[in-house]
C-alpha cells in the first residue's frame, strides 16, 4: 500500500454563517443560535454577543443560507461566507526541498532533543 494522499474535489463548497451584529433582539438571536448549533443557553449568548462569530462552519450553501435567512429574520446581521481552498499541497514537501520546520540535508526531520539549543 502507498502513502500518497489524494485531495477530493467536491461541487459543493462550504460555507461558513457568520454573525455580524445581533441587532436589537439579542435574545430571539440567542434562540435562533440555540436552535441552530444545539448550544446551551449560556454558550448561545456567549456566542451571539462576541462578534464576529462563526455559528455553522463548513455546512452546504442551502444550509447556510437558510440560517442567515432564520438570524436576519430575528434582526441580526449574518452572512454567509465560501470557505477557501486548503492549500495543503505546500505543507507536502517532497525530500530535498524546503519545508517548514528543521530538517537535514537529506530531507530528514531532527528529533525534537536535536531542535532545542543547547547552552
Amino acid at each position: 500500500m502507498s502513502d500518497e494522499y489524494f485531495l477530493l474535489v467536491c461541487d459543493d463548497v462550504p460555507h461558513d454563517v457568520v454573525l455580524t451584529d445581533p441587532g436589537d433582539r439579542v435574545t430571539d438571536v440567542v434562540q435562533v443560535v440555540r436552535r441552530l448549533t444545539g448550544l446551551s443557553l449560556w454558550r448561545g449568548k456567549v456566542l451571539a454577543t462576541r462578534v464576529p462569530a462563526v455559528i455553522l462552519a463548513g455546512v452546504p450553501q442551502e444550509d447556510a443560507a437558510a440560517a442567515v435567512s432564520a438570524l436576519r429574520d430575528v434582526g441580526a446581521r449574518a452572512e454567509a461566507r465560501e470557505q477557501p481552498e486548503p492549500d495543503l499541497l505546500k505543507h507536502w514537501a517532497r525530500p530535498g526541498q524546503a519545508a517548514d520546520g528543521p530538517e537535514t540535508a537529506q530531507g530528514e526531520r531532527k528529533a525534537p532533543s536535536q531542535r532545542r539549543n543547547r547552552r
